[in-house]
């Protein structure tokens, strides 16, 4: 809806008038869609991105909040939440304006930005992921023995994650492929449907690096964790029984999550690329983009909100509930914080697993290899220190 300035007998009025339908997405609504398609995915990105941008607020918050979260293993959960909030900070919430006018009224230069963005932001996310799936692989099945994941591994983690999506997300700006206005008007994307060779070649590329080697390097360091916990139950490690079907259950989840989220947009992007030239209804071409969005909700959900640690540093912080007994680290019967409560549930399962996966299993009060930091002492009414 735009603003018709009009003049009558020297006085001004100014009234609403709607946008005319056209085939230029910049200017005006494009053609054949009706406005109430825009009006629905506008209420569906402003669900979507509300819940996000509380969600990850959250996790960063709560990290900060609480020191016993900030360790090496957590780094890359708030990298992602980092970036899903980002993604629905400038996709999200552009996406719900300019569905809400029914048309990309910020212009070319604003669309390339926002192409940029949610692309580069989106492609951090995934490949925390990716690296998630690896640096658990390195604390359970421990390749190089005894050596620790510390801050500086974790911070090189970061650093190659960025630094990579960057590479393959900032050549479209400078003329390999292009972000432009998708199908549908109101988001903006890199030329899926480029006729070009250059093109088809950075599509090509892009999906090679940013979706078969990040979802290759998911499956192996999660069928190696699984390989090894199975290997270990089905010795004399009766305790380590129960964190394989734990582990095996959270690693289902995390893969069907992502593959839900990102390969619509993947079979997409082979779709048009292969066949550029196909005719697609527009809001069918907006799906893809839309659950490659909402992995931004789920993602807190599932590799945060379902950590035992993060959910009693939550209740601790809102004050939700009485914590149960069984759950605070009492001085009385242990000495120190346990294994799980420093570290993480992914370092109290590797404790229990020997490095050569035939010996005895440690017992929750031995020694980890966290050192030191097991023994620290910790209140009796506190689960999560600040």
């Amino acid at each position: 809806m735009d603003t018709l300035s009009l003049s009558v007998n020297a006085v001004s009025y100014t009234v609403a008038a709607d946008v005319a339908p056209t085939d230029d997405p910049f200017s005006g609504p494009i053609r054949d869609i009706a406005p109430w398609n825009f009006t629905v995915l506008a209420v569906l990105m402003f669900v979507v991105t509300s819940l996000s941008l509380s969600e990850n607020f959250l996790v960063m918050f709560v990290t900060f909040k609480f020191k016993q979260l900030r360790q090496p293993l957590n780094y890359i959960i708030v990298n992602l939440a980092i970036a899903d909030f980002l993604v629905s900070l400038t996709g999200g919430l552009i996406s719900f304006l300019t569905n809400a006018r029914g048309y990309f009224f910020l212009g070319r230069w604003a669309c390339v930005l926002e192409g940029f963005a949610v692309t580069f932001f989106g492609i951090v996310a995934l490949w925390s992921l990716a690296i998630l799936s690896f640096e658990r692989f390195f604390v359970i099945c421990r390749p190089l023995g005894n050596f620790r994941l510390q801050a500086k591994h974790a911070s090189l983690g970061l650093l190659f994650v960025w630094s990579f999506s960057f590479i393959w997300t900032f050549p479209p700006v400078l003329g390999w492929n292009r972000y432009t206005v998708s199908k549908i008007g109101t988001t903006c994307e890199p030329d899926w449907y480029s006729t070009n060779m250059k093109d088809h070649s950075y599509i090509i590329t892009f999906f090679s690096t940013c979706f078969i080697l990040p979802l290759g390097l998911i499956f192996f360091c999660y069928g190696k964790l699984l390989q090894k916990l199975r290997k270990v139950s089905h010795g004399r490690l009766a305790t380590a029984r129960k964190p394989e079907r734990q582990v095996t259950r959270m690693v289902v989840v995390m893969i069907v999550a992502f593959m839900v989220g990102w390969t619509p947009y993947a079979a997409f992007s082979i779709l048009v690329t292969a066949h550029p030239t196909i005719e697609l209804d527009p809001r069918m071409a907006s799906i893809p983009a839309f659950f490659s969005k909402t992995a931004t909700v789920y993602n807190p959900v599932i590799y945060v909100f379902m950590n035992k640690q993060f959910r009693k540093c939550l209740i601790q912080l809102f004050g939700i509930g009485n914590i149960h007994d069984s759950d605070l680290n009492r001085t009385s019967e242990r000495p120190g914080i346990t294994a799980e409560s420093q570290t993480g549930e992914m370092s109290a399962i590797a404790a229990r697993i020997p490095l050569s996966g035939t010996g005895s299993a440690r017992s929750d009060d031995s020694p980890t290899d966290c050192g030191s930091f097991a023994q620290l002492p910790i209140p009796e009414n506190k689960v999560c220190p600040m």
